[in-house]
């Protein structure tokens, strides 16, 4: 455990050098933040049918969902290991005195991390307490209705993390059976962005879809946390979240270490 931890801050640290590249993101975020805002409001105010979330809450998913866009949403594999794959230099991966999988796990659980520190922290501070001081308080992030609404969105929070950090695995193995990486990795990002709600909330999808959306292991990234953190969700909704994302998470670990097992012993290294 001292080596992965040891991996992990080293891996942390080094992503929190891109200061720059992170606020030009939280500047990013926060206008298309308001732009998501300002097309939910012009939704609202012309809908002739009771929705199933209110516009503040509504509101507050859509400031999360940028808060937390890179942390929670595997945009693609790790883009280091992916390189090492394909020149052959992953040899020295195989070389260490720890559990592949495990290692390149924990490298993917700091991407996921990192991006709390530099934009999420930062954009949540601007939307809660900054806003409301400029007079945009009805387009403000608000407080977790109740303490328990909190905890739960933390710890619903966590498993959204973990979960993203076993899909990132599953892109970053495919490159053992792809020459560029490029298709998955283009693809399915795609995907989780419309199937998690990260373009529109989820309970706006159709009723006959909804099912269908509820049982794929993306509404467990960022749809049900955020909506334990507005109050869509009651705070009760815990424990069938927590179902939900611990079941893919073994799911797609277990998956993701059968794929890293069976593609050492077919990968071939510079010919050899």
């Amino acid at each position: 455990m001292k080596a992965y931890w040891s991996l992990f801050v080293a891996r942390f640290a080094l992503l929190l050098q891109y200061r720059t590249a992170a606020l030009a993101g939280v500047a990013t975020q926060l206008f298309w933040g308001f732009v998501k805002v300002m097309v939910l409001e012009a939704f609202f105010t012309h809908a002739t049918s009771a929705q199933p979330m209110t516009l503040r809450e509504a509101t507050g998913y859509v400031w999360l969902g940028q808060a937390f866009l890179i942390a929670v949403v595997p945009w693609g594999g790790d883009k280091e290991i992916q390189e090492l794959i394909r020149s052959g230099a992953v040899g020295y991966d195989l070389l260490r005195p720890t559990d592949l999988y495990n290692f390149w796990f924990t490298r993917a659980l700091a991407l996921r991390t990192a991006p709390l520190i530099l934009r999420g922290i930062p954009l949540l501070g601007v939307t809660m307490f900054l806003l409301p001081i400029i007079g945009l308080s009805e387009r403000s992030l608000l407080f977790p209705p109740s303490f328990a609404a909190g905890v739960a969105f933390l710890v619903s929070f966590i498993g959204g993390i973990l979960l993203s950090s076993a899909i990132t695995m599953l892109l970053t193995v495919s490159l053992m059976w792809t020459i560029s990486g490029e298709g998955i990795n283009t693809v399915l990002p795609n995907l989780i962005t419309i199937f998690s709600g990260m373009i529109v909330p989820l309970p706006f999808f159709p009723e006959w879809f909804k099912p269908f959306l509820d049982v794929l292991p993306f509404s467990g990234l960022l749809d049900k946390p955020f909506r334990l953190f507005t109050g869509n969700l009651l705070p009760n909704e815990l424990f069938n979240v927590l179902l939900h994302q611990i079941f893919w998470i073994v799911v797609i670990i277990i998956l993701g270490r059968f794929l890293v097992k069976y593609g050492v012993k077919k990968l071939v290294i510079q010919g050899g």
